[in-house]
This record gives structure tokens, sequence and C-alpha cells, in this order.
């Protein structure tokens, strides 16, 4: 069979067997979980060792910011599924007295979730386990550029589940295209936004609704007043979290003149506290997923502009951790998302001088301020959009399941983790349930002045 003929008969037996009923059931959702999480244990040897032969991640790394936070996430849905999946009480309006009013979270049915490569499990794994917990089946989409770590979710994948239920698809640009022809009933993207304009491009042609993961330039800002030691050592973290190819990395840092020189200082010292003299030769310090991305990243370095690092290695796709100065907003490295060891620092006069640089670019997926100063944290919260972020840290904000995670505009719609995950692949089933004992007259015809009364007295 083509690759077609194959991904349409799988996409058409997971229809008929969500049909059946089967995922409905609580009890199979929660054992499906639980042999997911056995399935997950069993191979994090395999896990580690792929991510290491796909971007170069540490065991620790690997289990930090992928392994260990799956499995947070999967703990955490295991604890709520049967509480979400519960009708939900809400009031009635007396309008309809006699009656109560219900809410059902009701699976979509067949859902396709399409992952990155910069965090290839963690970003499979997460919104498979939503689908699994809402009650759909499920098809997983890895990206090519992680072929290690594709074979491992795949891997996995079948030792937990009948593919009637969840399956991954293998391959890269045909395999994707084939998938976006299919008719789900939800589809979760995470990638870039052109690939994200093209999946919402397919997905209306069904007017199938979807949940998009995006990126942008995500700001990061630095008041005077801010503790700056502690400021760089946690941008530092999560500029060059697995080399900067992280969504939610800080893209460019807009630091107060006042205080830029010294914060350029702090960062340097904290590159090498992290990293070491000789970032290259640090077994802990990854790599660029690709030559291709590699190549364009090498083109956004000016080396009239490099304060720090600026050393590759074209053998092996290692960027050193690389500071840049004197950079404009006109520059190449302004123009598009980063997404490498690169930190662009800008002095900027004031704080209002920094809202306008950030309000005047596309809304970003996250944005950082650091700042002691409780009107200028109120001020940022309120009047800039941005997906999500951190007050005095970077990155942090995903790694819990107590708040969703998305972006705004240009960087994302919808939102995940814990209980936004069930929400975002369940649809909100309405329901009054009306009592037959009383049967209200106001509503039927004929219409009379004293029924007119009486309905503007109850609807006001």
């Amino acid at each position: 069979m083509s690759t077609i003929e194959t991904i349409e008969s799988l996409a058409e037996r997971q229809r008929a067997y969500f049909k059946t009923g089967a995922t409905i059931d609580v009890d199979f959702r929660v054992d499906a979980l639980v042999r997911l999480r056995k399935a997950i244990k069993r191979a994090e040897p395999l896990i580690i060792e792929a991510l290491a032969a796909d971007l170069g991640k540490s065991s620790q790394e690997s289990y930090m910011c992928e392994i260990g936070l799956t499995l947070s996430e999967l703990r955490h849905q295991l604890g709520h599924v049967r509480a979400w999946a519960a009708p939900q009480r809400t009031r009635t309006d007396i309008a309809n007295f006699p009656a109560k009013s219900f809410t059902i979270a009701e699976p979509y049915g067949t859902t396709l979730v399409m992952a990155p490569w910069n965090y290839p499990f963690m970003l499979c794994m997460e919104p498979l386990i939503a689908s699994i917990a809402a009650g759909n089946c499920c098809i997983v989409k890895p990206s090519a550029y992680a072929p290690a770590t594709s074979s491992a979710i795949a891997a996995i994948v079948e030792d937990a589940f009948d593919p009637a239920h969840v399956a991954v698809v293998e391959g890269g640009r045909a395999e994707n295209a084939a998938l976006l022809e299919q008719r789900f009933d939800f589809i979760f993207f995470t990638g870039s936004t052109t690939v994200g304009k093209l999946v919402m491009n397919k997905a209306s042609e069904h007017l199938t609704p979807v949940l998009l993961e995006l990126g942008g330039k995500s700001p990061c800002i630095v008041a005077a007043d801010a503790d700056i030691d502690l400021a760089a050592k946690r941008i530092v973290f999560g500029k060059y979290l697995n080399c900067g190819q992280t969504c939610v990395a800080p893209d460019y840092i807009l630091v107060d003149e006042h205080v830029c020189d010294a914060f350029v200082e702090a960062v340097k010292r904290h590159i090498v506290a992290m990293f070491g003299e000789h970032p290259l030769e640090n077994p802990w310090y990854g790599r660029i997923v690709n030559r291709k991305h590699f190549g364009r990243l090498i083109g956004l370095m000016e080396p009239d502009k490099i304060a720090f690092g600026g050393a590759f290695d074209t053998e092996t796709l290692r960027i050193e951790p690389t500071v840049i100065t004197n950079v404009a907003l006109t520059d190449a490295v302004m123009q598009e998302e980063i997404f490498g060891p690169i930190m662009p620092i800008i002095p900027v006069e004031d704080m209002e001088e920094a809202e306008r640089i950030v309000k005047s670019m596309p809304k970003p997926l996250a944005l950082y301020l650091f700042t002691d100063d409780a009107s200028l944290q109120d001020r940022f919260l309120r009047f800039v959009p941005f997906g999500g972020g951190c007050i005095n840290d970077t990155v942090m904000h995903i790694a819990t399941s107590h708040m969703g995670f998305g972006g705004v505009g240009a960087s994302g719609m919808g939102s995940y983790h814990g209980k936004k995950s069930f929400d975002a692949f369940s649809h909100e089933k309405s329901i009054l349930k009306k009592e037959t004992w009383l049967d209200t007259p106001l509503r039927y015809q004929p219409y009379s002045k004293a029924k007119e009364t009486l309905v503007r007295a109850l609807l006001r």
C-alpha cells in the first residue's frame, strides 16, 4: 500500500474503533494511561539514548525537561481524570425552574498530534496523554528531524496500545501531507507559525478544531532595580537550555541602559560557570538539530557584534553560548525567532521604550520581566499581550500542570497542561434536565400583557 493508502486505512480504523464506544469508559482510559506510564518507564534508557543521538542532550536534561515532565503530567491526569470526566453541576437560572443544569466532557473522537523536534519526546507525549484521558483515539506524528526519538516513541506506543486506539506515523513531509488530508475531529500542532497556518488551512476543509502551539520572539526585560546577578543567571539558563532550541526561550533581552554593562558582565560570568571556559568541549552541552538550522544560526552572528562566545564546530553542529551587543532592531537576528544559542542584548532608555519595542512586534509566546517594582509588573501584565511568562525567572512557567500553557495571536491559539489539556481534547456538552411536574405557561402563545410583564420581570 502507498503512504496515503496506509494512513487512510489507519484513520478509518480509528474512526471505526471510536464508534464502538470503548474509549468512553473512564476505566478504559485509566488503564490505557497506566500502560503508557509503564511503557515509558521501561523505555527510559532508550529515550535517553535517542535524545542524545538527535540533540546531544545529557541524561539529566533528558529526564528533567522531557521524561520527568511527561511522567509528572501523566500522574496529574491519572489523579484527576475521573473527576473531570464526571458530569459537572452548574447553576440553573430562574427562567428554567424547575430543572437542573450540568455539563459533560465529551471526547472529540479521532485526534491528530503533530509534534516538533526540539523537545521531541515530551511534546509528543503530553498531548497524547491528554487525548487518551479525554477518551479519544489518536494518531501521533513525531518530527522527522528527531528520527531516533521518533523510533523510540513508535516502540513505546506499539508496546502500550492497539493501533486502532493509538498509533504512530513516522516519516517526513509526505506523511505530514497525507495526514492533513484525513478527516480528524481535532488536531493538536506544535511547530512554526508558517506550518501552523498550513495546518489550520487544511483543518478548515473539514471544519476541524485546532490547537496551535507556535513560537515567536519572546522578550526578556531587565529593569534597573532587578537583582542583576540573579537575573543574568536565570536568563542564561533559559536562553541556552537545549542550545536555545526552546519555543519559550528568551529570544532577545531589553535592559535598562543604566545597568546594561553590569548585566552583560554577569551574563558572561554565568555562561562560564554553567558551561565552562570551553563549552564546545562540555559533554553536557547539546548541539543544533541539523546542518540547515546550524547554517541559519551562523548567518545571524555578525562577527563585529559578538561580545562573548561565537565559536562553533561544523562537524559536531555545536555553537557556543553567544552574546551579541550593539544590536539594531533592523538586524537580521531581530527579524526572526532565533531558536539557537545567540543572545541579543539591547539597552533601552527606560521601561516605556521596552514596552514600545515589545508591542511593535507580533504577540509573543512568552515574556519575562525582571523587577521588584509592583507597579511595573502590573503595567506589563495588564497592557502587554503575550501567551504566558514569568516575573523574575524564565521558562519555568511551563513546568506545571496547574496552569495552562499556550500562545496568542501569531504565537498560537488554545492552551494545555493539566485540566486545560483535558478540556482541549473534549467538547463541553451543556445539558438542561427539565422536571415534568410543573410547566409554566409564560413562553407559550397566546401572549398577553400580563405574561409580558412577568417575562420582563424574569429576564432583566
